[in-house]
């Protein structure tokens, strides 16, 4: 089996105000995997960490088979295009054909013809210079930057942010292509739902530090629903149906319950003679939601 293109082991950061972990995570190689999670859940730090760009406080990390601090290693960071979240404003002099030309030193598999045709495709004038650009336009030039030397693994923080709806498409449409080989990894932070349907493979859910689960795609979407339940029974018979995480009282005899598991939950509903009214998958904003207050709920106890 090959092995994971990120291994993170019991990681923990700890800050005054936020502690991370622990985390367990294995990010396979050869798909994209997005994280998701509402604002200040750890998702920045997390990536940080990965590029050692911040120290955990214990635990193992492992990025391409290398261990967490050899990363003063070129070879190795060659390896990897990142985008964080935020732009740096060091550059901000340099004109984008000068930090192209910075950027291209460090980076042995730098492909001129893949950068002039990202330039060409999110219509960056690289004459401009960055302090001069839109947040988006910028945005777009850190993507192309990225992805010009064509690395093994890609680690994007909130891609999107800033793009108007044509450059987000023909951001969707640069990383689909990007993956076509079935060699490289994509690690992607988003709260853009529709961002991840359309890109992520896996997707990792992340709550005030903590990873809830990581889940395949296809198979979370078609598990979770929400159904609406004709029964005479009281809301504590719910605890005991597989993957409940809640169950209202609709009105009459109707009770609206949400599940992770619904082909389990609609044979214990027959097994119960529970006739099921109605039922409808939920969304990935949806699912997150009920995630969030589940955590809440642990907390509290």
């Amino acid at each position: 089996m090959q092995s994971p293109a990120i291994e993170v082991k019991g990681m923990v950061q700890k800050r005054s105000h936020f502690e991370l972990g622990p985390i367990d995570l294995a990010i396979p190689r050869g798909y994209v995997t997005a994280i998701v999670g509402p604002n200040g859940s750890g998702k920045s730090s997390l990536f940080r960490c990965l590029l050692d760009l911040a120290k955990p406080d214990r635990g193992e990390i492992e990025v391409l088979g290398e261990k967490q601090g050899a990363f003063d290693n070129w070879q190795m960071k060659a390896r990897i295009g990142y985008v964080p979240e935020e732009n740096s404003s060091v550059y901000d002099h340099m004109k984008a054909e000068q930090k192209a030309a910075f950027t291209r030193q460090w980076y042995p598999q730098w492909d001129i013809n893949r950068y002039q045709e990202l330039i060409r495709r999110f219509e960056i004038d690289p004459s401009l210079k960055l302090r001069k650009m839109s947040k988006g336009m910028r945005r777009k030039f850190d993507l192309i930057l990225a992805m010009a030397h064509n690395p093994e693994l890609l680690l994007l923080d909130e891609p999107s942010s800033g793009l108007d709806p044509i450059a987000w498409r023909t951001m969707i449409d640069v990383i689909h292509r990007y993956m076509e080989s079935g060699e490289r990894t994509v690690l992607m932070a988003s709260h853009i739902i529709d961002e991840v349907r359309r890109l992520a493979d896996y997707i990792v859910f992340i709550v005030h530090g903590r990873v809830l689960g990581m889940y395949e795609k296809d198979t979370l979407l078609e598990s979770w629903s929400m159904l609406y339940a004709d029964t005479a029974g009281s809301k504590e018979q719910w605890r005991s149906m597989p993957g409940c995480h809640s169950a209202e009282f609709a009105g009459g005899s109707t009770y609206k319950v949400v599940t992770s598991n619904m082909i389990e939950s609609e044979e214990w509903c027959r097994a119960r003679g529970i006739h099921i009214l109605s039922k409808q998958r939920l969304e990935l904003d949806d699912i997150l939601t009920a995630m969030i207050e589940q955590e809440r709920l642990r907390i509290q106890s």
